[in-house]
């Protein structure tokens, strides 16, 4: 399937290094995100949902690993349908993926509906003023354009409530008047708890939403929801933290393979003695002389700040725990333990990665995967390997 579509000059050929940061020697806190384990995990979110199909969710510039060079390489391996949070990140990701469809979660901001069209976009309506917007956009264009709508099934965030579904179902000839209802969807809110009551309520609420609308292809599970079983799948999947790497369910082994690992150089060595404190607020307090690694990354970079009393970085594969807190643009290492010819000025450090994963990471900051992602800042420069 392919679409026309209006460019500006400015979108044509978007501008990837503000997209993917800045490699440099002087870079300190480096991203390295493994696009063959992205890959793989496209694939196994394949092999998971089976027979439905897969479209990967790259909101948040890829969940922070670069929208633009994810969504070539999911490309290239046979995506065709993205989804999107916001309109600006569908109109970037347009020229990357041009006979992709682009759904976008947020819906139709009021005054939206000429974008949309301009770029071949579909949003994803989440009211029946937004569905009456749209229609009345597309009448007067004399255009059908493509639109998806969110039926809210417990969430209680964004979605068509149950009473406008009713609505809706009496007349849905002039509700959907010059569009093509391409996709029905919903969120599920507990789906990283299988055994939680509102799983199954929220299936039974999507169910009969698509047994009283018009007939479309039907898509309700994330990279949780897919571990739900076979009911939650329908006709299309959602992946987002799995295509990451990162874990759906704690309580299960992860069968998504690690795509990023955010890491730094030792910047500095120094010994301090026994009761001698360290950084802002001088909560970490030396039980013996120690000896320190300050390294060059920090919150500024997408650390999470409070992870700092209890998280831990590594070293060569062995956990390095953090004295004190971490600072903007710094943390300090407890490197007391570890061998002196396997710390050096230049030795590289793993902030979460192979040694430690999201999950682990996410647990010393009191937050989720998705989070430990999604803070990345740009300062941090993007490397991509195959």
């Amino acid at each position: 399937m392919s679409f026309s579509y209006t460019m500006y000059p400015s979108q044509i050929q978007p501008k990837l290094s503000n997209m993917e940061g800045i490699s440099s020697p002087a870079a300190t806190a480096r991203l390295s995100v493994n696009l063959t384990a992205l890959c793989t995990n496209y694939a196994e979110a394949m092999r998971r949902a089976a027979p439905a199909s897969v479209a990967p969710v790259v909101k948040a510039d890829g969940y922070g690993l670069g929208m633009v060079r994810i969504a070539q390489k999911l490309a290239a391996r046979g995506a065709n349908s993205f989804f999107v949070a916001r309109l600006e990140e569908a109109i970037t990701l347009r020229p990357i993926v041009p006979n992709a469809r682009i759904f976008v979660f947020d819906g139709l901001m009021l005054g939206a509906a000429p974008s949309y069209e301009a770029h071949a976009l579909i949003p994803v309506l989440n009211s029946v003023e937004e569905i009456a917007e749209y229609s009345a956009h597309a009448r007067s264009t004399r255009a059908v354009l493509d639109a998806a709508i969110q039926i809210d099934t417990g969430i209680n965030r964004s979605g068509i409530s149950s009473e406008d579904v009713s609505e809706i179902a009496a007349n849905p000839a002039s509700t959907f008047g010059g569009l093509n209802l391409a996709l029905i969807m919903s969120h599920l809110a507990c789906a990283d708890e299988p055994g939680h009551a509102l799983n199954l309520r929220q299936l039974e609420r999507f169910r009969a939403a698509l047994s009283v609308l018009p007939s479309a292809s039907a898509t309700l599970a994330a990279t949780a929801g897919i571990e739900l079983g076979a009911d939650f799948l329908f006709d299309m999947v959602r992946p987002g933290l799995g295509l990451y790497g990162g874990n759906p369910n704690l309580k299960h082994s992860n069968p998504y393979s690690t795509v990023a690992t955010l890491s730094a150089k030792v910047l500095q060595l120094r010994v301090i003695n026994k009761g001698d404190r360290v950084g802002y607020g001088a909560i970490f307090r030396a039980a013996k002389p120690s000896k320190l690694a300050v390294v060059p990354v920090g919150y500024a970079d997408g650390l999470i700040r409070a992870m700092g009393p209890k998280g831990y970085a590594a070293i060569n594969g062995k956990r390095v725990p953090f004295a004190g807190r971490i600072s903007m643009d710094l943390v300090v290492l407890d490197v007391t333990d570890i061998e002196e010819d396997s710390c050096q000025r230049g030795t590289e450090v793993e902030f979460f990665g192979k040694t430690i994963s999201l999950e682990q990471c996410a647990l010393a900051s009191g937050t989720i995967n998705h989070e430990v992602l999604a803070s990345l800042s740009r300062r941090a420069a993007r490397e991509y390997s195959e």
